[in-house]
């Protein structure tokens, strides 16, 4: 592959470059909206056009991923870990139908990548100055107009009341001693769904611009992601979680909006579920750590985005040298914000009382680069959609711990689903 940067207007390139992108078969497109830390790697970056792939099959997932993946390490690589593969790491079943046919997990090199600065990009393929021309050649125009006005009719697939008896049953087992947290999702869904992803992406990145956004095409598969969390990165030695629990509305102006920050950050339940998945991260991170080394390094600390605010906790490790990255990722998965503790024992009740697949939700979707780190979110706020099949699908979910409140909690899942909702409404 062939390297050149460009200097160009970074917006009017940025449109430029997704909209170039549609026509490959593969595309995966990270965008971080500006929100930095101290882990933060890459601001933007879209990689198109798979020279190798990996599509999960039935078993061995892992082992599989881990061979792609050695046989690829000098090269990017993209994809997806679903959620489902809890199946095979623990022996659990699903018996939900999957509508969305995604893969469990799938993975590609790109023939192209293209990496976004503040006024330039670097563009990696057979011919960059080609793929440049190309791509200042687009015309900026919305596509599908007619396509994206299709009323699109959102279910639930676990009505309020259905919500409200299964919350119980949950209740229940917290309250015996089964578990101490769950992560109870819903799906929101629509049959005969005719979108145009790429205009609900942007319109849902203009709606809740997050750090962790992502477009993912696979086909006729499209994820439009909304993620603000971090699952698991690796910086040189240095592995990174940051998982989130609790979430509270943004207020009507800074002075309710600095009420609400001090009431999450001050509010017992919500302190409870984070310290809970703390304790459950860091756990799972310290069988991929070397002794002594895994340390809660921020706790409690309140992130503000477009739509809420958030609690989210740091987790670091120094990676055990004896593991590969995707041992350590195995060891992690599925993201304990997503299941409870126990975690075997949450993500048992969830198969049995959830009344849907979640699939790609609750799962992970990031990049390995080339000098051994890497990055991946956990999928929430976000649409997953069959193009050919016509249904679109979205999850939330929240923590339940024994102090939780029934209509607190379903309003959260509302919440949650609030960005996405608005997308849709717009596009309709």
């Amino acid at each position: 592959m062939a390297k050149a940067i460009f200097e160009v207007d970074r917006l009017s390139f940025d449109a430029r470059a997704f909209q170039w992108a549609q026509q490959f078969g593969q595309l995966c497109y990270l965008q971080s909206n500006g929100y930095v830390d101290e882990y933060s790697s890459i601001d933007c970056i879209l990689a198109v056009d798979a020279q190798e792939e990996f599509y999960a099959t039935s078993h061995k997932t892992f082992e599989h991923i881990e061979n792609f993946r050695a046989k690829y390490s000098q090269q990017w690589v993209f994809g997806f870990f679903g959620y489902d593969l809890k199946n095979e790491l623990e022996g659990l079943h699903t018996s939900f139908p999957n509508p969305l046919k995604f893969p469990d997990a799938y993975f590609f090199v790109p023939k192209t990548i293209i990496k976004f600065f503040k006024s330039s990009i670097e563009i990696d393929g057979d011919n960059p100055h080609h793929i440049f021309e190309c791509i200042q050649a687009q015309s900026l125009t919305e596509k599908n107009q007619e396509l994206e006005k299709t009323p699109i009719n959102i279910r639930q697939r676990m009505s309020k009341e259905a919500y409200f008896g299964t919350f119980s049953k949950m209740m229940y087992h917290i309250k015996r001693g089964d578990i101490y947290e769950v992560n109870l999702c819903q799906e929101f869904y629509a049959e005969h769904a005719k979108i145009d992803p790429a205009s609900t992406y942007r319109q849902l990145n203009r709606i809740s611009p997050t750090p962790f956004s992502t477009f993912f095409k696979l086909g006729d598969k499209f994820i439009l992601s909304a993620s603000p969390e971090r699952f698991l990165a690796k910086r040189g030695k240095k592995l990174i979680s940051q998982p989130i629990k609790g979430t509270a509305p943004r207020g009507k102006d800074k002075v309710d909006d600095d009420r609400i920050k001090h009431q999450l950050r001050n509010d017992p339940k919500e302190i409870a579920e984070n310290v809970m998945i703390v304790d459950l991260v860091r756990n799972d991170m310290t069988q991929a750590s070397e002794p002594g080394t895994v340390t809660a390094s921020k706790k409690l600390e309140v992130h503000t985005f477009k739509q809420v605010h958030q609690l989210i906790s740091t987790i670091t490790g120094i990676k055990k040298t004896n593991l590969s990255d995707i041992s350590v990722i195995k060891n992690l998965f599925p993201p304990g914000s997503m299941t409870g503790a126990p975690k075997i024992s949450a993500m048992q009740l969830c198969d049995k009382y959830e009344t849907s697949k979640r699939g790609v939700y609750s799962g992970a979707i990031g990049y390995f680069c080339p000098d051994g780190d890497f990055d991946f979110n956990v999928v929430i706020r976000t649409i997953l959609y069959n193009q050919t099949e016509q249904y679109l699908s979205f999850h939330t979910g929240g923590a339940l711990t024994y102090n939780a409140i029934v209509e607190d909690e379903y309003n959260e899942c509302l919440l949650k689903a609030s960005a996405i909702n608005t997308a849709l409404k717009k596009l309709s």
